[in-house]
């Protein structure tokens, strides 16, 4: 099973003026990227704006992140579909194109439908189809539910399911599932550097957090400072984390993490039509929170 200890960054999507994906300024972060010791990177995560995304640009974002990522970092590829039939298939198209396991979402359209029972049996169908290991996902702010905890606990059981990015919040939640899974290899990663410190605190083993596309460096620290149970100094990083990362997800969302990507060298550039940039008083907003948290 692999090891998914570690910082991820769910990388951005970089676009040109004209909204074409842009795979030179790609090329250009993975660059920047390659020198933090991330456990390796996510594509087509939430914040790579995949859904946004035709299939084939999909594609060709895993295999080009692919070839320029070192074996011994990980890629994850998002393939969650709202139908079983599709996710089975393009989690088949992203192993062959590179990814070392495939991030599912959960599926959310239907969601008065989406039973433990029928979740349970589109993620067993998937993982007993899929070529390699599969991380569940649930990011109820963005889907509207939550992948409930006995289904969660049932998955956990399948020998190609090895993990869940938990995107809740719900710290109580996160230690219950790392505890009642520890007769499993079930790795739980924390899906935001808001709580990263308290899902380390309570077992988690990594995590998949969109203010890593930015303070990927400070993040690795983190986890560092908590494996190593130095809880003072890993307590003060994480206060220092709070604000920026609440700017970059809930208050502006990937426009204003692409906004911070380039104001500290990275490309963000701007986000596919209909999501909007942000304002020049949202600009000022965003660069005071990194500012007076000592980032800027």
């Amino acid at each position: 099973k692999l090891d998914l200890r570690g910082i991820f960054p769910p990388l951005t999507t970089p676009f040109s003026p004209t909204q074409e994906v842009d795979y030179g300024q790609l090329e250009g972060n993975l660059r920047h990227y390659a020198s933090i010791p991330f456990r390796g990177l996510v594509v087509l995560g939430s914040s790579g704006e995949f859904p946004l995304l035709a299939p084939r640009e999909r594609l060709e974002l895993v295999s080009r992140v692919r070839r320029a990522l070192p074996r011994d970092r990980l890629l994850l590829a998002g393939s969650g579909c709202e139908s079983t039939r599709a996710t089975i298939e393009l989690t088949g198209s992203m192993a062959e194109a590179g990814a070392d396991a495939a991030l599912v979402v959960t599926p959310c359209y239907y969601r008065g439908a989406m039973s433990s029972a029928a979740l349970v049996r589109h993620y067993t169908e998937v993982a007993e189809a899929s070529p390699v290991p599969v991380v569940l996902y649930s990011v109820p702010a963005n889907t509207g539910l939550e992948l409930p905890l006995e289904a969660v606990l049932i998955l956990a059981q399948h020998p190609n399911i090895i993990g869940i990015k938990d995107s809740g919040g719900d710290i109580t939640r996160i230690g219950l599932i790392v505890h009642k899974t520890q007769q499993e290899d079930f790795q739980v990663l924390s899906g935001s550097a808001g709580f990263l410190l308290a899902s380390y605190a309570v077992g988690a083993s990594g995590g998949i957090c969109a203010l890593a596309n930015v303070l990927g460096a400070p993040l690795c620290q983190l986890e560092h400072l908590c494996r190593q149970g130095r809880w003072q100094e890993a307590r003060e990083l994480q206060q220092r984390l709070i604000e920026p990362n609440a700017v970059v997800t809930r208050r502006f969302g990937i426009p204003g993490l692409k906004k911070a990507m380039d104001l500290f060298g990275y490309y963000g550039g701007p986000c596919r039509a209909p999501l909007a940039p942000l304002s020049p008083a949202q600009v000022e907003e965003l660069r005071g929170t990194f500012s007076i948290n000592g980032w800027l």
